[in-house]
């Protein structure tokens, strides 16, 4: 025996702590072997590439061994080795500074993860294993194997071994609650999700159980458009094709590198959960890169890799620093110029893709100033103006930076790409729209917020010629005013809260005054309009909605002005309530409108009749509700009362009109 002793760190406590706390998963110890086993191999290949060793260094591999009868699982490599010098200096010396001041700080908080920065790594075995064996032979010529013991306990044995072959072999005697890691789909369970890319065969029974290429290693060169799908297939099987994708790969002023995809959006999936793999040195470390990805890209799937990131010690989580923050940057200016790449080369695409991620997009909009810089010029907007979008490209292209600083390369196309040669509704961007209507309407912008309910709006506008912008998802309300702030000089109009005059015939001096009242006809229709819905609260307005067919306009129109709408939205936000309907609305009566001027013309001979509550005058009464009951509906839905009444009032109208047409 060469030596016995007890491992040096300072205290008896350390191994109930080690135990407990290493990580939260105890499954994590293949993950800590297998990374040292890499970390071996790869070591070896430095010295023999430094001429500090001439011996052949073969094919490297890790073998996995399952022992049932025994209850232990083994990983073997054929790296460097060590001496028995070098496992008393790494081994059976836990590095750590302040081992005392360590303890004290984690002896209370056993269930927080403490591995990471101590170098603990191999340590993680004894979560799962009662005994820990290490028998070894370094590459250094002369050298003798040794075998190292340990129970879970500081003491421990180092002793010579009778092995012959380079590398290491460390087993595990599984204590008995742990023996699911006997199990084989367990362990390739395991490997497949920890170990999968890293760049030595893992193998089990002779199967190769790892894939290790590393797509995010390679040169995006190297990669064709299919390479990337597949990809993405191998990481989220049964999804739909992403928009589009990021190459990531800089070594200065940090190293990171990966491919992030967008992904097709779908109503089951979950955007306020990241599912980017993070990974450090090819080895998986967590799915949760909340402090590395920015909020808006939360969507985006696909690898990090990165050494420069700081972990905590249970290389699961992280920390807020300001390198996290600079990475945060980095990706988000990435996404921004593929955007800015795609937007130029291939518009077509750019909307597809944009139905999908222009909300968060916005988001980053709102929330980064940098991005906001970046990306400002190419946001769209959906219009009713009939637009003929720029061909599409030939191929996407994917980005990708280095040391020399950003290329973009091409990559071929492939039969199963996506199929971005669909026609699509016109997209315009601000600017865009600002030009193309400066002689119509100079700095001034239509836009709709439900192509739904305002589509009465929308075709007033449509018919004289005026081009609305859909700002229809939930976060347009906020992206309105941040247009505001920055185009200072534009009026942002709602199609519903005002009319211009663009849509109304002027000449109201021709209009002819009734001899016995002195009264025009739009303020007889005015006061009808007045008298039968006795509302002292509703703004009545008559106007001409002007319209080569009167008809297919609607005889009225619910207004909200602009700044009264978004101060009670505002308000109702402030207090979490629904937005009330308010009642200082404005109604427009459109005379043009046959029905409105046979109105006003049945309510002349009601007139003559005489005084009282004629039928006729009944007829006129609920007619004028109807045209208010049906302005009202486009803004905004009945409660059950409110439809209850509508469709009793509906109904006596019709039977009033048939009443009188029977006669």
């Amino acid at each position: 025996m060469l030596e016995q002793g007890t491992i040096s760190i300072h205290t008896e406590n350390i191994f109930p702590i080690i135990k407990k706390s290493l990580y939260s998963d105890h499954q994590i110890f293949l993950r800590e072997l297998v990374s040292n086993a890499v970390d071996a191999i790869q070591k070896l290949k430095m010295v023999s590439r430094a001429g500090d060793y001439a011996g052949d260094i073969g094919e490297p591999e890790i073998e996995i061994a399952i022992d049932k009868n025994n209850k232990t699982l083994s990983i073997s490599d054929n790296g460097i080795g060590m001496t028995a010098d070098e496992v008393k200096k790494y081994i059976n010396q836990v590095a750590f500074s302040s081992a005392e001041e360590f303890i004290h700080k984690y002896e209370d908080k056993s269930d927080q993860p403490i591995i990471g920065h101590f170098g603990l790594g191999f340590y993680s075995s004894f979560m799962v294993a009662q005994k820990v064996e290490i028998d070894t032979l370094s590459y250094q010529e002369e050298a003798q194997a040794v075998h190292w013991t340990c129970d879970g306990s500081p003491a421990f044995t180092l002793e010579d071994s009778p092995r012959t072959t380079r590398g290491t072999t460390i087993t595990l005697s599984l204590q008995g609650e742990e023996e699911e890691f006997l199990e084989i789909a367990r362990i390739k369970n395991l490997v497949k999700t920890y170990c999968d890319f890293l760049p030595v065969p893992i193998k089990l029974d002779g199967e190769v159980l790892n894939k290790q290429k590393a797509p995010w290693r390679e040169s995006p060169s190297n990669l064709s458009q299919e390479d990337y799908l597949e990809f993405y297939r191998y990481l989220y099987p049964f999804q739909e094709e992403p928009l589009l994708w990021v190459h990531l790969n800089t070594d200065y002023p940090f190293i990171i590198n990966g491919i992030l995809y967008f992904p097709k959006m779908r109503p089951d999936v979950d955007v306020t959960k990241g599912q980017i793999k993070l990974f450090c040195n090819q080895v998986f470390v967590s799915d949760n890169c909340e402090e590395i990805i920015p909020q808006f890209l939360t969507p985006m799937r696909g690898v990090i890799d990165s050494s420069d990131i700081p972990l905590n010690v249970s290389r699961s989580a992280l920390q807020g620093d300001r390198t996290v923050k600079r990475i945060g940057d980095y990706i988000a200016k990435k996404v921004g110029d593929r955007l800015k790449e795609l937007f130029r080369d291939n518009r077509e695409q750019y909307i597809s893709a944009w139905k999908d991620l222009g909300t968060f997009v916005k988001f980053g909009v709102l929330n980064d100033e940098k991005f906001k810089k970046q990306i400002e010029d190419i946001i769209v907007f959906r219009t009713t103006a009939k637009l003929t979008e720029k061909p599409a490209a030939e191929t996407p292209a994917v980005e990708v930076q280095s040391s020399e600083g950003d290329a973009w390369q091409d990559v071929t196309p492939a039969s199963t790409s996506p199929d971005f040669s669909a026609p699509s509704a016109p997209y315009t961007t601000l600017k865009e729209y600002l030009e193309r209507n400066k002689e119509h309407h100079e700095n001034r912008v239509f836009y709709s917020t439900d192509e739904a309910t305002q589509a009465t709006y929308i075709e007033l506008h449509k018919n004289q010629g005026l081009e609305v912008l859909f700002m229809d998802s939930f976060i347009d309300t906020h992206f309105i005013n941040f247009l505001e702030r920055e185009y200072q000089d534009v009026k942002f109009t709602r199609v519903d809260s005002e009319l211009d005059n663009t849509l109304l015939e002027q000449d109201k001096a021709t209009e002819i005054i009734d001899p016995n009242t002195n009264k025009t006809r739009s303020e007889t229709i005015k006061e009808l309009f007045q008298k039968s819905l006795n509302k002292p609260k509703l703004n009545i307005r008559t106007e001409a909605l002007k319209s080569d067919d009167p008809q297919g306009t609607p005889p009225a129109i619910v207004l909200l002005p602009e700044i009264l709408r978004r101060l009670r939205e505002m308000n109702a936000m402030m207090q979490q309530q629904t937005t009330e309907f308010p009642e200082d609305h404005i109604l427009v009566v459109n005379t043009a409108h046959p029905l409105i001027q046979n109105l006003a013309n049945l309510n002349q001979s009601s007139i003559i009749q005489g005084e009282g509550e004629s039928p006729t005058n009944q007829l006129v009464n609920l007619i004028c509700q109807h045209v208010y009951d049906l302005a009202l509906m486009s803004q905004k839905g009945f409660d059950a009362e409110g439809m209850k009444s509508f469709v009793e009032r509906s109904n006596e109208v019709l039977t009033k009109l048939t009443e009188q047409a029977s006669k």
